[in-house]
């Protein structure tokens, strides 16, 4: 890409994307995002925890696709590339694994190269699209990934910037309605529940602190609602619950709950 055709970048405001790339200790952010995901540290001190724990979900969802013989991904609202991506996942599995990355934020575009980096055996694919737009979305996806085959979609960390329920349940009901049987839903999505390890009030708060600094818009949602995105599907369990309760991996210590809920489900035959 010349310099010329290099993406605008604001810094004048914080992204989530870059915030979410500065509890995870990456170098991909700008003060702006780092006064903000500081603002919401204060606020509610576990976010990077939590943030952690989002990405050890995609990489136990990913290798339970796998293990049911799934191997191509599309992946919506991909976000900074970090450590284990999918595709990083799934081809140390299966070299052999598709992944198709979307998303429209222009400091991803800038790294799409770190995300193409993918085995010689396997694809991997870039697209740029507002995940809005399901009709471009499934026609750029379609050049990489088989849609007559089971396909894994990931919605990890994106339907909360989709703010009408309605709106973030037909993004999901169009793309879903093209996957073959079989194939799987993976949502991890911010929560406001709360419960003995949770402060729902907390992250209300944290959330209005990030769209008070004119940030990505951005909510929570309870239990309740981030399991109505899943309609027309078949939950596996343990259903709806903290990522960091999601089939986590044998461990002495108990696992502590994280203000991000997570589940994955079945495209059952029409």
């Amino acid at each position: 890409m010349s310099n010329d055709a290099r993406p605008e970048i604001d810094t004048s405001v914080p992204h989530s994307a870059r915030i979410w790339d500065y509890w995870l200790g990456g170098k991909e952010n700008y003060p702006v995002d780092r006064e903000a995901g500081d603002a919401v540290l204060r606020v509610l001190p576990g976010i990077a925890v939590s943030a952690k724990q989002d990405r050890a979900f995609l990489g136990r969802a990913v290798r339970h696709v796998l293990a049911d013989g799934i191997t191509q991904f599309l992946d919506l609202g991909t976000g900074l590339p970090t450590v284990d991506n999918t595709h990083e996942v799934a081809q140390r599995v299966d070299p052999s694994a598709r992944i198709v990355y979307v998303d429209n934020d222009p400091l991803v575009l800038l790294h799409a190269q770190a995300l193409l980096r993918g085995t010689p055996e396997g694809a991997c694919d870039y697209v740029e699209a507002d995940i809005r737009d399901t009709a471009a979305v499934l026609a750029e996806a379609s050049r990489t990934l088989d849609f007559e085959r089971p396909i894994a979609l990931m919605l990890l960390g994106v339907l909360n910037h989709i703010l009408d329920d309605g709106e973030a349940a037909l993004i999901v009901s169009r793309i879903v309605e093209r996957l073959a049987p079989g194939s799987r839903l993976v949502i991890s999505h911010t929560c406001d529940a709360t419960t003995d390890q949770l402060d729902g009030e907390a992250m209300r708060r944290a959330v209005r602190t990030v769209m008070e600094r004119g940030g990505t818009p951005i909510c929570a949602r309870s239990p309740e609602r981030i399991e109505a995105l899943f309609a027309g599907t078949r939950l596996v369990d343990p259903g709806v619950v903290s990522c960091s309760l999601w089939r986590p991996d044998p461990s002495p210590w108990p696992e502590p709950e994280v203000p991000h809920y997570a589940g994955v489900a079945i495209v059952p035959a029409a």
